[in-house]
């Protein structure tokens, strides 16, 4: 890491880092070696079948994940399976596995990935606060998959307003979250009754809390595989709409390699369509090849990448293509940030690429399936 912009990084606990542990088909997490830093100049690519061959060569590349190769990242196996990367000029994209203790914004700033897909913006957020020079280019998550869990044999919350006077389960880290939540609704953590919990939904079975602090990608399914009605409630529904595995480069990468990241991404929206549209492969590609190693099971990949996909594709995203985001999403997204603390303005964000993508490319924004994620 560039010692000049190591104290730009603001590195909140990850919860993702523990929710996955007790995930369905739980995953061991290893280091992940660092490899392909940077664009290299290269032979032209075998192009797939379903990819069409670009006149332009960007030699081999790193994408930092955000976390371990499960089916989060599906969009990128097809990609990759499909040969749309290869198609757009890459000779490869080397997929970097997150989950160790180099975080992909540090990675995309220190020069190991050219590209990084951060968990959530807040992430982002708190490193642009502290000076990092990066940008978001879009987002897989246009809406935020922390909710709270509640159950329907329980007593289920579907409003924020249910939340008073009933027992919240926060883990620590989760508390300014959702304490931002609150006061962006004119209400303060005194309205609940705080239960601080770990990463287990038991204490939301036993009744020892009424409501758990979540990811809609996790606990839920973990709930109703155990027999439950999950009920959630978005805090995106609510102000806090903090897009996720949103990518982010440097603001040099951004300046001098626009090409580059416009093939970049329109190999991701063909790769993702893909994946939306067929979660039974994406979630075999995740368990038979690139999870390999990770213990996952089919069925719950299908489960998770069904939930993944409703934060992915709303009206908007139906409308304008898959990763884009509009000036009132972003308008929010800064608001919710700064109720974290962070300071940042609608600068952090440049879409220009991704608009500029789909203008060039209508084909690109295809049939996609539109539902309701609530």
């Amino acid at each position: 890491m560039n010692p000049s912009t190591s104290s730009a990084f603001t590195k909140p606990v990850d919860r993702r880092q523990f929710l996955r542990y007790i995930g369905i088909g739980g995953a061991t997490v290893g280091g992940a070696m660092v490899l392909a830093a940077c664009s290299t100049d290269g032979g032209t690519a075998a192009v797939g079948a379903s990819a069409t061959a670009s006149a332009q060569n960007f030699g081999t590349i790193g994408l930092a994940l955000s976390w371990i190769k499960n089916v989060e990242f599906a969009g990128e196996y097809f990609a990759t399976e499909k040969g749309y990367y290869a198609g757009a000029g890459f000779d490869e994209v080397t997929l970097l596995a997150g989950g160790g203790q180099t975080g992909p914004i540090e990675s995309v700033v220190g020069g190991q990935a050219l590209i990084g897909l951060v968990a959530d913006c807040g992430q982002a957020g708190a490193s642009v606060s502290s000076g990092a020079p990066i940008k978001i280019i879009g987002a897989h998550l246009v809406k935020s998959a922390s909710c709270l869990l509640s159950l329907q044999e329980k007593t289920p919350i579907t409003t924020l307003a249910d939340v008073k006077g009933k027992k919240i389960g926060l883990q620590t880290d989760a508390v300014p979250e959702f304490q931002a939540l609150l006061e962006l609704n004119g209400m303060s953590i005194d309205d609940v009754d705080v239960v601080t919990v770990q990463y287990d939904i038991a204490p939301l079975v036993t009744g020892a809390c009424d409501a758990f602090c979540s990811f809609a990608t996790n606990e839920p399914l973990i709930a109703e595989e155990q027999g439950y009605t999950p009920v959630i409630m978005y805090y995106a529904d609510y102000g806090l709409p903090l897009v996720g595995d949103a990518f982010v480069v440097t603001e040099d990468t951004l300046s001098t390699k626009r090409d580059l990241l416009k093939a970049f991404l329109k190999a991701e929206a063909q790769g993702w369509a893909d994946a939306i549209n067929d979660p039974t492969q994406s979630a075999t590609l995740a368990v038979t090849k690139y999870g390999a190693d990770q213990d996952l099971s089919q069925d719950q990949q299908v489960a998770e990448i069904k939930a993944q996909s409703l934060l992915m594709v709303d009206s908007d995203v139906v409308a304008n293509g898959l990763f884009t985001m509009t000036d009132a999403l972003i308008a929010a997204n800064v608001k919710g940030m700064v109720a974290l603390g962070y300071s940042v303005t609608a600068d952090m964000f440049d879409l220009s690429l991704i608009n500029e993508v789909y203008s060039e490319n209508p084909d690109l924004i295809v049939s996609l399936p539109l539902a309701t994620a609530g």
